[in-house]
């Protein structure tokens, strides 16, 4: 009978297009990937890879046995994860990367009720604020804030984004409140990185803006303090600065405009058709958590 290692180790060198970063995500050296694959090619009579220096492609035999064998693993999480949801019991390292500021917001402070109901569970939370090789990285899924491309990655959409132009009361009164977009010309913006581009929606459709940033930083959470302070006028996402417009410590300016709605918050991780049951039990938390209508925007 096939070992089912070798199997894992098959479809993670097929989903990763790599024996170097199959074997990085799983734990072996590149050898002795090559030599496990090599073990079933012999074992099954037939070449499942085509290999060339640049890259691995699947032989016509390799995708027929290769999209039987994603079958076989979805079967065994699924085997699993029934089993773990009997005893409450999900073992395991689940390793997530998030953005730092929404990490720590929205992901840290509910990490307690996640962990205490899956107690034999760890997590291995990185936070930063650019986007991980989910792969090579070892991640098991990413928690992204952007306008998603088509790529390899599957993405599950957590919530709504929305981003709001908005300033301190202090600010406006000082400065005057803009009441027309070319208005923001004559106003302090403050980017959330220097030179950035603030592409927005509003009453004629999609239009895009480059402010000139007077305070230049690679840190978003120093910008959402300067435009608390009321150093000049920010595009922030309601996660970010909602309980501050609920205090009334930031006003929305100009509310015919919002960020580009193609934003999303979202869970990306690398194949739908072999999802860890780890992976699935912290997506359905977050998506019940956050809801269709998240509780910062409550």
């Amino acid at each position: 009978m096939t070992n089912l290692g070798d199997l894992e180790i098959f479809a993670k060198v097929v989903s990763t297009g790599s024996m170097s970063l199959a074997g990085r995500a799983l734990g072996f050296s590149p050898a002795v990937v090559s030599k496990r694959i090599k073990r079933l090619e012999d074992r099954l009579g037939t070449r499942l890879l085509q290999r060339t220096t640049r890259q691995i492609s699947l032989t016509e035999a390799g995708q027929g046995f290769y999209d039987r064998v994603l079958g076989i693993l979805a079967g065994l999480e699924e085997a699993e994860f029934y089993i773990s949801g009997r005893s409450a019991q999900m073992h395991g390292t689940l390793k997530i990367s998030a953005p730092t500021s929404f990490g720590r917001m929205h992901i840290a402070p509910h990490l307690t009720a996640f962990m205490q109901a899956h107690p034999a569970l760890a997590i291995n939370l990185v936070l930063t604020d650019e986007f991980s090789d989910i792969i090579g990285g070892g991640f098991d899924l990413a928690i992204r804030i952007a306008e998603l491309t088509d790529s390899s990655l599957v993405a599950r959409r957590l919530a709504p984004v929305r981003r709001l132009l908005c300033a301190s009361p202090d600010y406006l009164a000082a400065h005057g409140e803009p009441r027309h977009i070319d208005d923001l010309k004559h106003h302090r913006c403050l980017p959330a990185h220097n030179n950035d581009t603030w592409r927005l929606t509003g009453p004629d459709g999609a239009l895009s803006l480059r402010p000139d940033g007077m305070l230049i930083t690679n840190s978003s959470e120093v910008i959402r303090e300067a435009v608390i302070s009321g150093l000049g006028i920010a595009l922030r996402s309601t996660w970010d600065i909602g309980e501050e417009l609920k205090a009334g410590r930031l006003v929305q300016v100009l509310p015919a405009y919002e960020g580009s709605h193609n934003v999303t918050l979202s869970a990306v991780y690398p194949s739908r058709q072999f999802l860890p049951a780890k992976v699935r039990l912290f997506i359905d938390y977050l998506t019940e958590l956050y809801g269709p209508v998240p509780y910062w925007e409550r």
